[in-house]
């Protein structure tokens, strides 16, 4: 999910909501950042400093497909 904030007089925010189910590293996740920052800066025109990542890691037994967890 992506939302551009926008106050009178101010840059446009990018905030990226990430959802993903736990077991990645950190590792991982700074890549990712780094990446979607990239792809943000790049497509939108946002400044790099504006760009704001949110990554929830769920539980798998909190995450069901087809009336399965994944647990």
């Amino acid at each position: 999910m992506l939302k551009l904030i926008k106050k009178e007089n101010e840059a446009k925010m990018p905030i990226v909501h990430i959802e993903l189910l736990e077991g990645r590293t950190q590792e991982q996740k700074d890549h990712l950042v780094k990446d979607v920052t990239e792809a943000i800066v790049k497509n939108t025109g946002a400044q790099r400093e504006n760009v704001h990542i949110v990554i929830h890691d769920m539980e798998k037994g909190n995450y069901a497909v087809g009336g399965v967890t994944k647990k």
